[in-house]
């Protein structure tokens, strides 16, 4: 028998086919370097793994071997966006069931209602969301005798625009067993006319008829994935935090990716500790499809929202004296869950909005950092009502405020009412955070708001809504400048899912996902920036969407 030797050392020796790279030409190129400084370019080669290779200038000599080359003919091309907090399914869910988030009275919502149950009699229970009391001007919130005026024959549940409220007809509330017997469970809260609920179910309370809501399907958790994908891709956000990911729907993203259908880049955060522990046994999992995915951290709820007086306050709410909202877990429980989290090297995401639940987040930090050494980067989720005494704590340990600048433009009249003028200082203290020293991310909260980071960005520097107001901006001294904004909503969010290695802004070694736009954001008013059109998306090098 011939020895193979020789046919071996032939074909280690033989020179192999060289993958030649890629290049975006002719573009106006911007992102940020390492310290948060603008850096324009003019085209970006691109290696076969989709990683950038390279920021050309125009005076750079092209590469002659090339795989392909875009020419964008002069084009804006940006970092992606990296959303810090957005909750994918709900926002393809919202989107394939009823949705109520465009609705601006009660009458407009039950006519939609009425006309979404009369299209889809098949369907056993009416589910969707998207309500909004305040936005609505009604003064108090909607009841089961609202909903049965126009659905009576079938269960409707449908969450507040927030997810921290939802509202049953009485048809749901039978459905659930849910009487005038029926007790508010500790973080909750059944809102009741005398003695009976009266339909809305808040926080905790939600549970009650939750229990008995039907699931979706694994087929639907897919289109209610892609849905959202789609959504994502097109507002030019590339990565995004996915906070609260159930079992289920961690199984819809690996069918995803095992399906090469996984295009945006998913850091989720399971819901719970046990769901973590479930996804990853003993920590995060590793970065999945060439860093498409992965399970590093997990969410905890320390309270509710504003907009039920769910969130929890250290004085009573200026407009429901007799409501302070409520923890949703004693200081002994939040350390506890924190710890079993830490312990195996998870990141710890704990929603915190009220200036008591923040302060009792910031407590638990103060303990496990003494315990858990390292890069932890504790996470609090929203930090919207912060005491001015507990703001320097966020710097203590670099902890990470997540928060969405749309929520300050949507809520400021809401809070106001809430708080009362003497208790806004630390509210939505974006400068106050980074002066601080506090990690400082930026995402939308979708579905609770529109995932367009444009608007978001704009609401940074300006403190104002889309129609301007008001004149001079909202606790403007809380305004930050564009460029920290924009760092906030790209690299700093890629940071805080400890993700900055990978992507976040163009650099040599980083993934190249970016966005081609219709104008220069750095030069746009604030204006044309929130009216910018994202024309294509592209992630690791390889277009995802189209505008059409």
């Amino acid at each position: 028998m011939r020895s193979l030797i020789p046919l071996v050392a032939l074909v280690a020796l033989a020179p192999t086919p060289a993958f030649a790279d890629a290049l975006v030409d002719n573009v106006n190129g911007m992102t940020l370097d390492k310290d948060g400084r603008v850096i324009r370019f003019n085209a970006l080669l691109i290696s076969p793994d989709g990683k950038v290779l390279k920021l050309l200038q125009a005076g750079d000599k092209r590469p002659e071997r090339l795989d392909w080359r875009a020419d964008e003919k002069g084009k804006v091309l940006l970092p992606g966006f990296v959303d810090a907090h957005g909750h994918v399914m709900s926002l393809g869910f919202r989107a394939l069931e009823l949705d109520l988030s465009d609705t601006h009275s009660l009458d407009e919502a039950k006519a939609k209602i009425a006309a979404y149950a009369a299209a889809n009699p098949e369907r056993k229970w009416i589910i969707g969301g998207g309500w909004n009391q305040e936005a609505w001007g009604l003064g108090r919130f909607p009841t089961a005798a609202d909903l049965d005026a126009v659905v009576a024959d079938r269960p409707v549940w449908l969450s507040r625009v927030d997810g921290h409220a939802s509202w049953a007809n009485s048809a749901a509330m039978k459905a659930a067993g849910v009487t005038p017997k029926s007790v508010s469970p500790a973080g909750g809260r059944i809102e009741k006319t005398g003695t009976a609920p009266s339909g809305v179910f808040v926080d905790a309370a939600q549970n009650l008829v939750e229990k008995v809501v039907p699931q979706p399907l694994p087929k639907e958790l897919d289109a209610a994935f892609l849905r959202a994908q789609e959504t994502l891709l097109s507002y030019g956000i590339t990565a995004t935090s996915d906070m609260g990911t159930s079992l289920d729907e961690w199984l819809s993203y690996r069918r995803m990716g095992d399906l090469g259908a996984l295009r945006v880049r998913i850091m989720s955060y399971a819901g719970g500790v046990e769901t973590a522990i479930r996804i990853g046994g003993t920590g995060p999992t590793p970065w999945l499809y060439n860093d498409k995915l992965r399970m590093g951290g997990v969410k905890l709820f320390a309270d509710g929202a504003l907009g039920s007086r769910g969130a929890w306050l250290k004085a009573p709410y200026s407009d429901a004296p007799g409501q302070s909202g409520a923890g949703f877990m004693s200081d002994d429980v939040i350390r506890n869950l924190m710890s079993r989290a830490a312990m195996d090297h998870y990141q710890v995401a704990v929603h915190a909005i009220g200036d008591k639940a923040n302060a009792q987040v910031l407590d638990a930090i103060d303990e496990m950092a003494q315990t858990y050494k390292g890069d932890r980067r504790w996470r609090v989720e929203h930090a919207q009502i912060v005491d001015p005494a507990d703001l320097p704590r966020f710097g203590k340990y670099g902890t990470i405020a997540s928060m969405q600048p749309v929520h300050e433009t949507s809520d400021r009249v809401m809070a106001e009412a809430r708080l009362g003028p003497a208790r806004l200082a630390g509210a939505y203290a974006w400068k106050s955070m980074l002066a601080n020293g506090a990690g400082l991310a930026f995402g939308t909260d979708y579905p609770v708001e529109s995932p367009d980071p444009f608007a978001g960005w704009a609401a940074a520097f300006t403190r104002q809504g889309a129609d301007g107001q008001p004149s001079g901006g909202w606790q403007p001294q809380e305004a930050i400048s564009r460029e920290a904004a924009w760092r906030a909503y790209t690299m700093d969010a890629a940071y805080a899912g400890f993700a900055e290695a990978k992507f976040g802004r163009l650099a040599p070694g980083q993934r190249a996902d970016f966005i081609i736009v219709d104008r220069d954001p750095l030069l746009a008013s604030p204006g044309d920036l929130r009216a910018t059109k994202v024309l294509q998306t592209w992630v690791g090098g390889e277009k995802v969407w189209v505008r059409k």
